[in-house]
């Protein structure tokens, strides 16, 4: 066995392989089946995905998805700015909300000290005690 390089890299498969495989597999006798997948390194589960999309039309779609495609440096940026966007979008929602309620429990503290300062300057015969009463 050869030495492994340190980032081995996933196997891809044209269409026009993928099909000429399954032709033979489908073609080869009961018996003869497995040596076909031995000689070319696949596993069965690699012909019932090939089939699948074979049977539904997507001759393209037997190639790589392009979801597992190598992004551009530009579309990585782009991917990474998007994220960042949101991330900070998120972060100046909550910011506003904060705001929104230190303004309005300033509101109510105002309030409830404009509330206190009039009760406290309340005319005196208002405020006055049961003893200065009985004095006059």
């Amino acid at each position: 066995m050869g030495p492994r390089s340190d980032n081995p890299r996933r196997r891809t498969f044209t269409a026009q392989y993928k099909l000429d495989v399954l032709a033979e597999y489908e073609a080869a006798p009961e018996g003869t089946r497995g040596g076909i997948l031995r000689r070319e390194g696949l596993y069965s589960s690699h012909l019932v995905e090939w089939r699948k999309a074979r049977d539904a039309g997507a001759l393209s779609g037997l190639s790589r998805p392009a979801s597992s495609r190598k992004k551009s440096p530009e579309q990585v940026e782009l991917d990474k700015l998007r994220k960042e966007n949101a991330r900070l979008a998120g972060d100046l929602a909550r910011t506003r909300t904060a705001l929104d309620i230190m303004g309005k429990a300033h509101a109510l503290l105002e309030d409830l000290s404009e509330s206190a300062q009039t009760e406290h300057d309340a005319p005196a015969e208002k405020r006055s005690s049961p003893r200065s009463r009985r004095s006059s």
